[in-house]
């Protein structure tokens, strides 16, 4: 049966392959571009190069090519949220607010009033009916599976979504588009979200974050230096803390162990120190992608941050959210990250990080 699907076409060579799949399954194919972000003076974000780029995919698939401007949304509902956080102290994920607020949102209910019957993306991530409703798993492509960015999408949402590249690895992707002729086919993969771009991340926050500068201690208290400002530090970094060697000291690098924004302290320790791993932790409230998840069963592992390997847990419900313990203590847990929970291929949902060893 051929349907009207609606494709967020981004510009580069995953959408341009869900594009194509579509086309050559028989739908009636159209492409939707969002702008999202304000084009800025140094050219960091590339939307009108993206732009470009789709409507070339658009013209060599022979599809229609809307475009759609969130940029205002975008910045009420995920910027101002990520600016917030690291206020707070936090280390947000802004493409997981992304997909939960404008992807599988605005730009969602844009594509069904301009006519489709499915939504579809370039995610590297599968969504199969279930006896309880759609499921999001897993990607066969382990290397690129982006589930854990899905989590937090109104599990309803799905039942109107199609991802084809679930099934793929990026190099089929690739191929394929070279071999059907897509201007795409080479372009490189995008490494960060828009308004921050290829510059120094440091550089970016300072435009819209003051400096609070604040001790530098180490986990057992003793003063090392001054930091600029808790939100310029990551959780697990290693440079530009700004201490040098210290009397004593095994000599071993230093790396940011916590962030305490009650008194604009920044802890390191040296080397594989106890203090960077934490046995517990907790999450606000769970979006759940699941009517009942089996909590209790052996098989239910979670991912702490998107590169991570399926860590082995247990996960228990907890006021507002879950607590979850990792079969083997963790490094650099990071509130304001996501936990997602699975069931071998399957995402249960998940909540973000905001208490560790609890």
């Amino acid at each position: 049966m051929s349907l009207r699907v609606i494709v967020g076409l981004s510009g580069g060579v995953d959408s341009a392959v869900t594009a194509l799949l579509l086309r050559r399954a028989g739908h009636e194919v159209h492409g939707l571009f969002m702008h999202n972000w304000e084009e800025d003076e140094q050219g960091y974000c590339t939307a009108a190069e993206d732009f470009q780029d789709a409507r070339r995919v658009a013209q060599e698939l022979d599809i229609p090519l809307h475009r759609v401007d969130f940029a205002a949304q975008y910045r009420e509902r995920v910027f101002a949220d990520f600016l917030a956080a690291y206020r707070a102290g936090l280390t947000p994920n802004p493409d997981v607010l992304c997909n939960r607020e404008i992807k599988f949102g605005d730009c969602l209910q844009h594509a069904l009033r301009l006519g489709a019957d499915l939504f579809a993306t370039g995610h590297y991530a599968r969504i199969a009916p279930g006896p309880d409703g759609p499921e999001l798993h897993k990607g066969l492509d382990a290397g690129k599976d982006q589930s854990y960015f899905l989590h937090a999408v109104p599990r309803e949402r799905f039942a109107q979504a199609v991802m084809p590249l679930g099934e793929l690895h990026k190099d089929e992707v690739r191929e394929l588009a070279r071999s059907a002729g897509l201007p795409v086919f080479d372009k490189r993969d995008s490494t960060g979200i828009c308004f921050i771009g290829e510059r120094p991340f440091r550089e970016f926050l300072e435009q819209y974050i003051e400096h609070r500068p604040g001790p530098v201690r180490d986990a057992g208290g003793e003063l090392l230096g001054e930091h600029v400002g808790l939100p310029f530090y990551t959780l697990g970094q290693r440079g530009g803390i700004g201490i040098g060697g210290t009397a004593g000291s095994s000599g071993e690098p230093w790396y940011v162990a916590a962030k305490r924004p009650a008194d604009n302290t920044l802890i390191v320790a040296q080397g594989d120190h106890p203090a960077l791993y934490s046995q517990r932790l907790r999450t606000s409230a769970v979006n759940w992608l699941a009517a009942e998840p089996a909590l209790a069963a052996g098989d239910i592992t979670v991912r702490l941050r998107y590169r991570q390997e399926d860590q082995p847990a247990r996960v228990e419900p907890a006021a507002d959210g879950v607590t979850i313990t990792p079969v083997q203590p963790q490094r650099a847990v990071t509130p304001g990250q996501s936990a997602v929970i699975y069931q071998h291929s399957r995402c249960l949902g998940g909540g973000v990080i905001v208490q560790t060893d609890i």
